[in-house]
């Protein structure tokens, strides 16, 4: 029961000057949350942003028991020794992911992490209790509080240091199992965020750290998000911009190709002043790029050609490379690895190394004739061409490390190109494989007796991100707007004047009937002017508003959807039929 005059509800007419998203400013001003101690990142979540937060939680709940998931609880504490069989410790820290503290009472100080995720205390838990494959499949999971050392905390709960997430982990015998589980969380995400009343879309995506063969990320369309989106709706496919395949453009054939030649080309800094200089297309440039990769510790050179019109995604090149970092070579490092000045390397360069390698994007493998640098300053080749025979340039592995974009063709429909979208990221499913049961030791016996590694996949739902993207998406210039299934409550009964002894009777009586039949209403019973008292549930956006005012005396209120603005007048005595003929239809959503 919720009688406003009673409880501790605070809203601010204007947001701090620092919150930039909406569903931030929208949050702060509603009273939902507040920053702990002015901390950006730390969030405290008020009573309406909690009872949000519990059905967005049930919802899950719900869904997972469709499936026979396990609901469990882990530490949210981890001592390095589990982070550092997985391999992750190290990353994490270089990185600079995790909140790390010691225990200086023990013995050498014994270093521990906040959880940022939790693969390797579930493969903690799991090992000690799996023994055969009689007990696979299964997946447990659980709904707590995460940290991330964000080195850029923002736009409110978008991305902070302290959030709720909801993760679970699935343990098979079989790939064929894998992807069976992987396929039902699949319709587990879409229905939660569906009954969450969301516009999402699902899309593939990179494992990133977590890792893993296949993953999928669920977006929420909106211009605040941080990833983009390239989809095709000629085919039905949508990926983020690390993992987005394409067609580039086709590119500008050479006219009149002639026998390769070294032309001179001073000065050149951009492919741009080379195909002026040249009066050539971009598209016939052939850009080489050096990078440095770090992987097991080790350091080694890796030259990149591509179409001088497309840029380089180092996403996939590090998944390629297997590589825990790739960053581009300074200008210094070219020299020391090549000996050849920055800017007119070849896709010959003279490496110094033998663990250098050589990669080719296939918009420039592609390419019959194009121009490119020849290892020598102030000059360029022109009517190159790939092969082995002289006179020719090594192709290298043809890879595809191209940074798709809107307007190019699509991959899997040539005829059809791709289009853009921003996107805010609400849950990763991921099939891990043995990425970490291997490193961790998590095995069972299989009907052989045989000890084998067990296959994962992993699932994670940032639950208090989900409704800062739902406001994102459903708000107007008054403030919020829930749909019923997350709201707090569902209905604002406002009562505009105390001093009125009837609209006081009548409101005590419907909030007692709405609540008995099962509504959720919050009353207005706070001595403040009507204008104040609509402002504020505008603001803070519940499905529905009932107003007792002057018709009061005729026995007529008056109810207000929020979503449309749409207003009718209900008699008094039909209010509880009314309302739960919206509720049970689900109206608002």
């Amino acid at each position: 029961m919720t009688r406003l005059s009673k409880s501790f509800f605070v809203t601010q007419r204007e947001a701090p000057a620092e919150a930039v998203a909406i569903s931030h400013k929208l949050l702060l001003r509603g009273g939902f949350i507040r920053p702990l101690g002015g901390t950006a990142g730390l969030y405290t979540y008020g009573p309406l942003m909690w009872r949000v937060l519990t059905k967005i939680e049930r919802i899950v709940r719900e869904e997972l028991d469709k499936i026979d998931a396990q609901e469990m609880l882990l530490p949210q504490l981890h001592p390095a020794e589990i982070w550092q069989e997985s391999g992750r410790w190290s990353v994490y820290l270089a990185e600079g992911l995790m909140f790390t503290l010691k225990d200086s009472a023990a013995e050498g100080a014994r270093e521990f992490g906040l959880g940022p995720t939790h693969e390797e205390a579930v493969c903690d838990f799991v090992r000690g209790n799996l023994t055969t494959y009689r007990q696979l499949p299964f997946t447990l999971y659980q709904i707590q509080t995460k940290f991330r050392n964000e080195r850029r905390p923002r736009f409110g709960l978008m991305r902070g240091r302290e959030f709720i997430m909801k993760d679970a982990y699935s343990f098979h015998a079989t790939d064929e199992s894998l992807k069976k589980t992987y396929g039902a969380m699949y319709q587990v995400y879409s229905n939660i965020f569906s009954r969450s009343g969301l516009n999402f879309r699902p899309v593939e995506a990179d494992s990133g750290a977590i890792g893993g063969s296949g993953s999928h990320e669920f977006m929420a369309l909106a211009e605040i998000g941080e990833d983009t989106i390239l989809y095709c709706d000629a085919i039905n496919y949508a990926a983020n911009l690390e993992k987005a395949r394409s067609l580039p453009p086709q590119a500008v054939p050479v006219a009149h190709p002639g026998p390769l030649a070294k032309v001179a080309t001073p000065g050149l800094k951009t492919v741009q002043e080379q195909a002026r200089l040249l009066d050539i297309d971009v598209t016939q440039i052939v850009k080489n790029i050096l990078y440095v990769a770090l992987k097991a510790g080790t350091e080694f050179p890796v030259l990149v050609s591509i179409r001088g019109d497309r840029q380089v995604n180092e996403t996939k090149l590090k998944n390629f490379l297997d590589a825990l970092d790739v960053r581009l070579a300074t200008d210094a490092q070219v020299l020391d690895f090549t000996g050849v000045t920055p800017g007119f390397l070849g896709p010959d360069a003279p490496f110094t190394l033998k663990t250098a390698q050589h990669i080719t994007d296939p918009s420039a493998a592609a390419l019959p004739y194009f121009s490119t640098g020849c290892n020598e300053q102030g000059y360029h080749w022109i009517n190159a061409r790939w092969g082995t025979e002289p006179g020719t340039l090594p192709l290298g592995a043809v890879v595809d490390v191209d940074t798709a974009q809107a307007g190019d063709r699509c991959h899997l429909k040539p005829d059809a190109v791709l289009e853009s979208a921003r996107g805010i990221e609400l849950g990763h499913i991921f099939q891990l494989g043995t990425k970490y049961s291997r490193p961790m030791g998590v095995t069972f016996a299989d009907e052989a007796g045989a000890a084998q590694p067990v296959i994962m996949g992993c699932y994670g739902i940032g639950v208090s991100r989900l409704p800062a993207a739902l406001i994102e998406q459903s708000h107007d210039a008054d403030g919020m707007i829930w749909p019923l299934a997350i709201a707090p409550y569902q209905v604002h009964l406002v009562l505009t004047n105390i001093k009125d002894h009837a609209q006081l009777q009548v409101a005590d009586k419907l909030y007692q009937k709405l609540q008995d039949a099962g509504i959720e209403v919050l009353l207005d019973d706070r001595d403040e002017r009507a204008g104040v008292k609509f402002k504020d549930a505008d603001l803070i956006g519940l499905p529905y508003r009932l107003t007792l005012g002057r018709d009061l005396k005729e026995g007529i209120v008056e109810v207000r959807e929020r979503k449309t603005g749409t207003t009718e007048k209900v008699a008094v005595e039909q209010v509880i039929e009314h309302f739960t003929r919206l509720v049970q239809t689900g109206h608002s959503t």
